[in-house]
């Protein structure tokens, strides 16, 4: 009877120790999803961007990037209406950096890249 109780009792920790790795497993998942980082100077160069321009953007997609961890590790319900501020406030500085053309095509490349992993 001994036995069988050391048995179960092992059995259930080995299936708590399961569920924790798998909630871990899935907020560094879920953290790599809303990670926005890109590599500035080929942002640049896709967009055609001037100088001030690199800078500007620079500025406004760090805040980005920070603006989406918040919301990565935010509540369930909180997290979409965060990401849409944190979008919605992205756009807007970038349309008042880029020309329309850049802006136009800085549109497309973060449509693609959202949809890519899942965020829309």
């Amino acid at each position: 009877m001994k036995k069988m109780i050391m048995m179960v009792v092992a059995m259930l920790s080995m299936t708590m120790t399961s569920f924790a790795e798998n909630e871990n497993a899935d907020l560094t998942l879920n953290t790599e999803v809303y990670d926005m980082t890109v590599n500035l100077r080929k942002l640049a160069v896709a967009l055609d961007m001037t100088s001030d321009q690199m800078e500007s953007v620079g500025d406004i997609h760090r805040m980005f990037c920070a603006e989406m961890m918040m919301a990565a590790h935010a509540n369930k319900d909180e997290r979409t209406v965060l990401m849409d501020k944190a979008i919605k406030k992205d756009l807007r500085y970038m349309r008042y950096v880029l020309d329309q053309k850049q802006y136009h095509k800085y549109l497309m490349l973060l449509n693609t890249t959202l949809q890519n992993r899942g965020l829309k």
